[in-house]
C-alpha cells in the first residue's frame, strides 16, 4: 500500500517535470508561428501583471506573422514594450489597435542555438526525473529499513520506479525529437 503511494507520487512528480519541460520549449521559437510562443510574456493590467493572453487575443495570421489585439487600446504600447523586451527577438509594429509580430525565418545559426537549447532543457528534465526517482527509492529503502516491507517488495518496487523512470524519460526524448524537427523545417 504505502508503495503504491510512493509511486503514484513518483508519476505526480515525473508529470509535472514534462510540464515544465513542454513550457520550455513552447518558448524555443521554431520557424513557424504559434501563439504559445508569447506565453512568457506579462504586461502591466491595472498595476497586476498580467499574461499576454489575458489582456489580448493573440491570432496567428499566418506561417510567419502572429497579431496581438489588446482588449483595451491603452495597453498597445506596453504590449509592444514587452514583446520588445522579451528575449525572443521578435519587432512587432502597429496598425491602429493591432499589433503584427512577423516572424523572422530561422538561419542555420539559430536553429542550431536553439536546438542545443532545446537539448539543454530535455537534459534538465531527464535530471529531475532521475532525482525524483532516486528520492523515491530512498523511501523504500526507509520503509525496508523499518520493516514495513519485505526485501521481495522493494525489489518489486525497486524495478516498477525504474519502469516509471524509463517512461517518463522516453517521453522526454520523444518531446525533443519532436521540437528538433520542428526546428530543422524550413
Amino acid at each position: 500500500m504505502m508503495i503504491e503511494e510512493l509511486k503514484s507520487d513518483a508519476e505526480a512528480r515525473m508529470s509535472k517535470s514534462l510540464d515544465a519541460l513542454a513550457n520550455a520549449f513552447n518558448k524555443i521559437r521554431t520557424g513557424r508561428a504559434h501563439s504559445s510562443l508569447l506565453n512568457g510574456i506579462s504586461v502591466d493590467y491595472y498595476g497586476v501583471d498580467t499574461p499576454l493572453s489575458q489582456a489580448a487575443s493573440i491570432v496567428v495570421e499566418d506561417s510567419r506573422t502572429l497579431s496581438v489585439t489588446p482588449w483595451e487600446r491603452s495597453l498597445v504600447p506596453d504590449i509592444e514594450k514587452a514583446i520588445m523586451k522579451s528575449d525572443l527577438g521578435l519587432n512587432p509594429s502597429t496598425a491602429g489597435t493591432v499589433i503584427r509580430i512577423p516572424l523572422p525565418a530561422l538561419t542555420e545559426e539559430t536553429r542550431k542555438t536553439y536546438g542545443k537549447q532545446a537539448k539543454a532543457e530535455a537534459e534538465n528534465a531527464r535530471v529531475s526525473i532521475r532525482n525524483i526517482r532516486r528520492d523515491i527509492l530512498s523511501d523504500v529503502k526507509d520503509l525496508l529499513k523499518e520493516k514495513d516491507i519485505s526485501e521481495d517488495e522493494e525489489r518489486k518496487a525497486n524495478d516498477d520506479i525504474q519502469k516509471i523512470t524509463d517512461r517518463f524519460v522516453g517521453r522526454v526524448d520523444e518531446s525533443l525529437a519532436a521540437k528538433e524537427k520542428d526546428l530543422m523545417e524550413i
